[in-house]
């Protein structure tokens, strides 16, 4: 894919979601080395990735990390290699990697089935402050 930022991992994620929109403010206020750009997946961008990468939309309920040209990570994986370049105290959750994937996948599709239900959901996909914007693609 072109037009993406060069040396940037990207979070593809449900831009309605309350619990995904507060996890990406999470991130960026503590991805202090700038690695992570964002995009919705329901955006024509998150759209295009997900078909690029062969990953369909209607069959996955989870966040996506690309890192254009070396690999892609789903559900409990993406959130350990996230936290795991958050540094810091953050890469400490690498240790759940121990964990077989299916028992970690299994909560985590526990949490994104529920999540609407416990945290809610917005009207539209979240509109960035014009700090943020560069965040977003």
């Amino acid at each position: 894919m072109q037009n993406l930022p060069k040396n940037k991992k990207i979070i593809l994620f449900d831009g309605v979601c309350n619990l995904c929109n507060g996890a990406v403010q999470f991130i960026i206020k503590h991805d202090k080395k700038d690695n992570f750009r964002f995009v919705a997946l329901q955006s024509e961008l998150g759209i295009e990735i997900c078909k690029y990468i062969g990953v369909d939309q209607k069959k996955i309920d989870s966040i996506i990390l690309y890192n254009p040209g070396v690999a892609y990570y789903l559900k409990s994986s993406a959130a350990i290699e996230i936290a795991d370049n958050l540094g810091g105290i953050y890469s400490l959750l690498s240790v759940f990697k121990i964990l077989p994937e299916k028992l970690r996948n299994y909560l985590y599709d526990y949490v994104a089935k529920n999540r609407y239900k416990w945290y809610g959901k917005k009207e539209s996909c979240m509109i960035p402050t014009v700090e943020l914007k560069a965040k977003f693609l």
